[in-house]
């Protein structure tokens, strides 16, 4: 069962904390058959559940069926809206700890009338909206029951030869009872009793069996358990080009080195493709000297480029992938990864009549040939990031149609993308970040060659790629939780044991998802470390955002949100030393916390080694008060804390955004809940689109890195809670957040991107970044920023700059109606609109300019420099126009270090419609243009040198 609700969870994961609490429970009667009435009574810390005050509590509650089916109960409602018919019966409560009762008239009708007979109940206490829930709860059916106590069921017990284990269990009615060793009975008891005790005396490996028999009806209960005699294991050192993991050696490609850290088990086994996934003693791990808890083997014989497949069997029988596996095979995901398209060609075939995750390995693999290799990163005071999940940004959801979208991306003139995480994450519909395996990419986007083309254009075309990583946490699937865990149920999946070296019971903080990392442990730095190499080295990625920091401390508990809010030393120490690791790397590696917590520790972080042009980036959300200015409300609308200042920063590490995945889209809001006076209403779309526009004079004017979420560029309206059948869950709904998760629409596919008014809203801000980026006034960290009566005001200068422009003032209007706003100019003479260069002749700094409802206007001092090179790479490849707009059949284009280049035309949508060689290496040309339509093009120069695109507009 755990496995399954674990896949679910991995939908609400964003959503919602999944704090998990531990609590007492019983069954009366304690036995019962499936028709029977039964009252469950828990024992509840209700401060630790939030309930204290409201006794809100709800059961959810799942049955599986003599075929071992499992299926949800009917009346659970929702994970995040509990149906009230399973609401707890609250009792009364004393020292903090609440008694509740849930009383089921008959069993069988309450898990849905299930056709086959029921042989498990399981249920587990959950807040409405599952932001706490208690652990997994498994009842056997029946009035007869068997439980073994020692050992436990489905255990394996790795002993020496001449071991004398107790077998001992206890039966609700009195039993015969028989133990079998691999089928063959070796006690059978003398009479019917309600306890068994057989000293058992182990002298070979066995599949230990007890069955017990009801005399009374011939009810039979079986357990079973393995028992296995100790392995002499190997030890040696391992080889000096291993390490944990998948290491190929570098001069024998017939061999790769495995090695897995794994204390507490006895021995491990290699199996897999190359030795018919048997356990052998020629696969038996070899234990290292100086590590006696590394195990390590060398597989050798292996034919250079063949796929082979395995797993880790440790000596009580749990069968892992390697946690450092760079591909993993599903046998639940991968039959759906090509279901819709070629995602994946040459997928490997999941090795038939196995269970659970397998790794793969291929040695003489080809390499990637980068086309560029040594990227220069843009500076973080002018990160310009456009986050995006790949699942949701284009229809087809590839590498592929990311790569084919670079030319979309490059001319908004944003220099970096932020990818939700792409680890491998259960099921392949997904976040991301509810990863099971953080060493690996997951497969439901494409290739890992595919992944690597896609860095390689970008970085051709001058935009960083950063991705969102989630290590705060990993799910059930990964090997790193599935090695020590406990397993109620036996279906090899489970929660942490109290031995797991990586992972903590219980969270430390009270926003935990999944199973909590113990970042205090040095096993967990290590995991980390490497995740973070990989990444850097293998796929050249140029900096993480690191996903729920506020994780990283071990100092609070589960329920305690005040603790985990507030400065935490350890959670300094640990992240400090975490972007060391990252640095250690790459020293311009890119870093940025997701962490939204105090300013005081948020500062310990920013301003780290910032002396040395580092210090970690920090989110800074600012979607409250963004959006009241686009709404036209003056209440809560200051946005002033978009001032890397205003936080106690010594440098701009403060990353504004007004949305990102997890907040409702400002357009939404806007044409929802929009103000209005007279004729002018903010919920009118085209009204909407202009007020985005300021929106945007405001925000990404401002010096500092700045996010952008896919689409606000064309006013995407689809609200976050949009379900996939088109209908909206809002956060005022009374299941608010069901569909957050869900697969939106991409706004190509709704043609926003065709739309004149939404193109209006991209061009704007595409000038306004064209403007910041090409003037080194924006590089600055003078500026002043006046909000909270929606008519800001930003003041911007550079005195230092040896350019002309070195004050800019933007002033925006988010008021109702047309408003007088006073400039404030620092000195009187010509200022310059830079949106249009029109002129404006200033003899008082205080004269009013009259600005319409949702309008803005940007002053320099002077004139802005052009544009031009900021739509081209940083390269040698220059492409201009030399004419524009085209009005006849062919344009006119002067380049430069075009050797075996191409032109290629893309609209707006990033979609090819024409190519054409160059006929030089520098010089004039003519290309066709034969067949557009009216509007505006993007024109893109590749050479062997690089890239350079600029816009083309045909009349």
């Amino acid at each position: 069962m755990k496995y399954f609700y674990t896949l679910f969870l991995a939908l609400v994961l964003p959503i919602f904390a999944l704090a998990q609490q531990v609590i007492p429970y019983s069954i009366n009667p304690v036995a019962f058959d499936e028709t029977d009435p039964i009252t469950v009574t828990f024992t509840v810390n209700e401060t630790n559940f939030g309930v204290a005050s409201s006794h809100a509590l709800y059961l959810w509650a799942w049955s599986i069926d003599s075929n071992t089916v499992s299926a949800d109960c009917p009346t659970n409602g929702t994970w995040t809206a509990s149906n009230p018919a399973n609401k707890l019966t609250y009792v009364s409560s004393a020292g903090g700890q609440g008694t509740y009762t849930f009383t089921m008239n008959n069993v069988k009708s309450f898990y849905g009338n299930r056709p086959n007979p029921l042989s498990k109940i399981g249920m587990l206490v959950k807040t409405v909206n599952g932001s706490v829930q208690s652990q997994d709860i498994i009842v056997n059916v029946g009035k007869f029951q068997f439980n073994l106590t020692n050992p436990l069921q489905g255990s394996t017990n790795v002993v020496s030869a001449g071991t004398v284990i107790n077998i001992t269990g206890t039966a609700t009615l009195p039993a015969n009872f028989v133990v079998k060793a691999n089928g063959t009975p070796v006690y059978t008891s003398p009479a019917a009793s309600t306890n068994l005790n057989f000293p058992y005396t182990v002298t070979q490996d066995a599949s230990m069996e007890v069955v017990a028999t009801n005399p009374g009806d011939g009810t039979v209960v079986s357990k079973t358990f393995t028992v296995a005699l100790s392995i002499p294991v190997t030890v040696a050192a391992i080889p000096a080009y291993m390490r944990q993991g998948i290491t190929y050696d570098p001069a024998d490609a017939t061999k790769v080195g495995l090695a897995i850290y794994a204390p507490l088990k006895a021995s491990v086994h290699v199996i897999g493709s190359f030795n018919n996934w048997a356990v052998s003693a020629n696969y038996l791990m070899k234990r290292d000297s100086t590590n006696p808890d590394l195990y390590w083997l060398e597989v050798t014989g292996l034919t250079p480029q063949q796929v082979y497949t395995f797993q880790y069997r440790t000596a009580d029988g749990i069968k892992v992938a390697d946690p450092f596996s760079t591909l993993v095979l599903s046998p639940d995901d991968d039959p759906w990864i090509n279901e819709f398209a070629n995602v994946y060609p040459n997928l490997p075939v999941y090795p038939a009549g196995q269970k659970y995750d397998v790794s793969v390995i291929q040695t003489a693999k080809p390499a990637y040939n980068w086309t560029i290799s040594n990227f220069t990163k843009p500076a973080k005071e002018n990160l310009i990031v456009y986050e995006l999940l790949v699942r949701d940004f284009t229809a087809e959801r590839t590498w592929q149609s990311l790569i084919d979208k670079v030319s979309y991306l490059k001319s908004l003139n944003i220099n970096a993308v932020e990818l939700m995480p792409v680890m491998e994450f259960d099921g392949n519909n997904s976040w991301g970040y509810n990863t099971g395996f953080h060493y690996a990419l997951d497969k439901a986007y494409g290739t890992p060659e595919k992944f690597k083309e896609f860095i390689d254009v970008y970085h051709q075309n001058g935009i960083a790629v950063i991705l969102d990583i989630a290590l705060n946490h990993a799910t059930g699937r990964s090997p790193l939780t599935r090695m020590w865990m406990n397993d109620p149920d036996g279906d090899g999946y489970g929660d942490p044991a109290a031995n797991n070296p990586y992972f903590n019971q219980v969270a430390k903080h009270s926003y935990s998802v999944f199973n909590d990392f113990n970042h205090s442990k040095p096993e967990t730095k290590y995991y980390v470390s490497r995740v973070l190499e990989q990444w850097i080295k293998e796929y050249k990625i140029d900096g993480f955002r690191w996903d729920l920091t506020k994780g990283f401390t071990q100092n609070c508990t589960a329920g305690d949100d005040a603790c985990t809010n507030k400065y935490q030393q350890d959670r300094v120490n640990i992240l400090k030393a975490y972007a060391d690791n990252q640095w250690s790397y790459d020293p311009t590696s890119l870093i940025i916390f997701e962490h939204l917590g105090t300013d005081s520790e948020e500062a310990q972080w920013a301003n780290y080694k910032v002396g040395a042009g580092k210090g970690v980036m920090m989110w800074d959300k600012l979607t409250g008060p963004y959006n009241e200015n686009t709404m036209g409300f003056a209440p809560n609308s200051n946005f002033n804390k978009i001032d890397y200042k205003v936080h106690g920063f010594a440098e701009r590490r403060a990353i504004g955004y007004g949305e990102s995945h997890d907040e409702e889209r400002l357009m939404y809001k806007n044409i929802n809940f929009g103000g209005s006076a007279g004729s002018y209403n903010v919920r009118d779309l085209a009204t909407s689109l202009e007020r985005q526009k300021a929106y945007g004079a405001v925000f990404l004017t401002v010096p500092g890195p700045k996010m952008i979420w896919q689409f606000a560029e064309l006013g995407f309206d689809k609200s976050i809670y949009t379900c996939e059948n088109g209908t909206v869950n809002t956060e005022d709904d009374s299941i608010a957040g069901d569909c957050k998760l869900d697969k939106k629409p991409s706004a190509f596919g709704l043609g926003y991107n065709a739309d004149a008014a939404r193109i209006s809203v991209r061009e704007t801000w595409s000038k306004i970044l064209a403007l910041r980026l090409a003037n080194d006034v924006f590089n600055t960290t003078t500026f002043t920023v006046e909000s909270g009566n929606l008519m800001p005001r930003l003041y911007i200068y550079k005195n230092s700059t040896s350019s002309a422009l070195k004050n800019v003032v933007v002033l925006a209007n988010f008021t109702l109606t047309s408003q007088n706003i006073v400039p404030d100019f620092p000195y009187t003479g010509n200022w310059v609109n830079l949106m249009d260069n029109s002129s404006l002749s200033v003899t008082s700094t205080t004269t009013p300019i009259t600005i319409e409802p949702g309008g803005f206007r940007i002053f320099g001092n002077a004139a802005a420099l052009g544009t031009d090179e900021v739509l081209g790479s940083k390269n040698e490849v220059t492409l201009k126009l030399t004419q524009n707009p085209i009005t006849n059949g062919s344009a006119n284009i002067r380049y430069t270090n075009a050797k075996n280049g191409t032109v290629a035309i893309y609209d707006l949508a990033g979609s090819l419609v024409k190519s054409s060689k160059v006929s030089k290496d520098s010089g004039d040309d003519t290309i066709s243009i034969n067949g557009l339509k009216a509007g505006v093009y993007l024109i893109q120069l590749k050479s062997e040198k690089g890239v350079a695109v600029t816009k083309m507009i045909v009349k």
